[in-house]
């Protein structure tokens, strides 16, 4: 068996390690949040009442993810987040989070903000999908 690399030192190619894997931290001993996972899309009248941009309930039809992660206990400056464009990682001092996201989203345009009263963070991440029938905006 060759590996075929243009670095010879090297063990595996690019291709063999599984999307993601740079951010596995299976040893971590920090406990996971609880969190959930909302679908959001923009709609008009002409969507709801009329149909016309053949919008569904699904989503695929979605524009935004939203996610709220409880994270008791903790402060805003405690927090260090970092999102990819299928991965957001989410590390304090007694959490952390390593989750897939269910589509591509553009990193740049998210927000995020922490709502200390619920002691819940909140990302909000646009969906970010290739043009097709489905998908006009």
């Amino acid at each position: 068996f060759q590996v075929k690399s243009e670095n010879k030192k090297t063990i595996w190619n690019t291709e063999e390690v599984s999307e993601g894997s740079e951010f596995d931290d299976t040893w971590d001993p920090r406990e996971k949040p609880e969190y959930e996972i909302f679908f959001k899309q923009h709609v008009g009248t002409e969507d709801v009442f009329f149909g016309m941009t053949g919008k569904d309930p699904s989503t695929a039809c979605c524009e935004d993810i939203v996610i709220k992660i409880k994270l008791p206990e903790t402060k805003y400056s405690d927090i260090t987040l970092d999102i990819q464009d299928k991965i957001l990682d989410l590390r304090t001092p007694k959490k952390k989070l390593l989750l897939h996201l269910p589509y591509p989203v553009n990193s740049k345009e998210g927000r995020a903000r922490f709502l200390s009263d619920e002691e819940t963070l909140e990302v909000t991440l646009r969906v970010s999908r290739k043009f097709d029938f489905m998908n006009s905006s």
